[in-house]
């Protein structure tokens, strides 16, 4: 058997990769801040006209809305490096890239193309053939045109920078496991002033109607939807997975850093677009999501890694596809425009939730957990070794690390 210092030290993944439900929890806190969003804005895409917020006083709904309206691209971006450390965690020497890319296309393209043609049905059928063609290829946000960008199912937009980082994580991860250990935080940093650097230099992207919140529309494209520029995210998930992996990452709880992401939250709404899409909240994900696995790795205990929390976790990637559907579609046919008092304002917005939540659930036990149950299985996988971490905390509870489901996590 291989020396385990010496792999991890070449950057080789773990021999029984340790299960990290933490993380599967915290992707739906990612997906519950992008409902934030959707459900308190004042103009409902499909009906400008009319809000989605059920606050008829206008002196809650408008800071509401200013308050929840950065909470989607923050959740956004928190997928974006989760998604990148999970998919390093779990990444098996050996397998080809054909077989990770089936796997992959399997876990987003099921629940795409079913809301896909629910949008398309339900109402986006008058779009123009270019739109809609390009959405389904999930190829959309590679043009700064704004009927593609605002086509049918519009939340997917983000699954064209998946699969952007799709198409080259078999050629990241070569480059990231060559990365010295002793190097590790300086290309972490590395990868946190690119996103900053990302927004600095957005300001230079000419031309584009003015969208009324400091940006052109082709600024806004660039540093928000442009799938190249999010490869940033994604690299520093990636050596986030590495830092973990080798033990290097200090102990810093869930707390701590749940206090920072506040602060960096509290920032974002402080701050002018572009920097709050990622730049004020980029190191406080980090530490969430390294604390959490961190959390996993020494056997710890708490809500994130609840039956509920992993169940949630594991519908999220539905409950974000279904929103456009549910709150601005469904909102707008059986509650049309009209707003309430207090009370029954809470109340839809957790009917809303609930009703959200219920589509998701649908469409995770009839569409994409049977696909990846019949079709998105793993072929034989080779030996590797655990690193240091997971077997100091398998030891010590007198177990072994388990194997973590990349169709959970990933």
């Amino acid at each position: 058997m291989p020396d385990i210092t010496a792999a991890s030290s070449a950057g080789d993944p773990p021999r029984h990769r340790a299960s990290l439900p933490s993380l599967t929890g915290l992707r739906f806190i990612a997906a519950l801040l992008v409902f934030l969003t959707h459900s308190t804005v004042l103009a409902n895409p499909l009906q400008p006209t009319a809000q989605v917020s059920f606050f008829a006083d206008h002196d809650i709904a408008k800071p509401l809305a200013d308050f929840a309206g950065k909470a989607g691209a923050i959740g956004v971006s928190f997928f974006f490096v989760l998604s990148g450390f999970v998919l390093t965690w779990s990444a098996t020497p050996g397998d080809r890239p054909t077989a990770f890319w089936r796997r992959r296309g399997l876990k987003i393209y099921p629940n795409h193309i079913v809301t896909w043609a629910l949008a398309m049905w339900l109402f986006a059928s008058s779009q123009p053939v270019h739109a809609w063609l390009s959405n389904l290829f999930l190829v959309h946000a590679f043009s700064n045109r704004l009927e593609n960008l605002q086509s049918v199912n519009w939340p997917a937009w983000s699954l064209c920078s998946e699969l952007l980082f799709y198409a080259l994580f078999p050629l990241l991860i070569v480059l990231v496991r060559r990365i010295a250990e002793r190097r590790l935080w300086l290309w972490a940093a590395g990868a946190v002033a690119g996103v900053v650097a990302m927004a600095a230099v957005t300001k230079l992207v000419p031309g584009g109607l003015d969208t009324g919140h400091g940006l052109t529309l082709n600024q806004y494209w660039f540093s928000y939807m442009f799938p190249p520029p999010r490869l940033f995210e994604f690299g520093l998930g990636m050596i986030l997975a590495r830092i973990v992996a080798a033990g290097l990452w200090p102990r810093i709880g869930l707390l701590p850093s749940a206090v920072l992401f506040a602060g960096g939250y509290w920032l974002a709404n402080e701050t002018p677009p572009p920097y709050y899409f990622s730049a004020t909240t980029i190191v406080p994900i980090a530490m969430l999501i390294c604390a959490a696995a961190s959390s996993d790795l020494r056997g710890g205990s708490g809500w994130l890694r609840s039956r509920t929390m992993v169940w949630l976790g594991k519908v999220s990637f539905a409950f974000y596809m279904v929103q456009v559907l549910v709150v601005f579609y469904g909102r707008r046919e059986v509650l049309g425009a009209h707003t309430y008092g207090f009370l029954p304002a809470l109340g839809l917005y957790l009917a809303l939730f609930l009703a959200n939540l219920l589509a998701a659930a649908l469409l995770y036990g009839l569409v994409e957990q049977p696909v990846m149950r019949r079709l998105g299985r793993r072929g034989k996988r080779p030996a590797h070794d655990v690193p240091a971490t997971a077997t100091a905390a398998a030891a010590a509870r007198g177990t072994t690390p388990t194997s973590v489901p990349t169709g959970e996590l990933g």
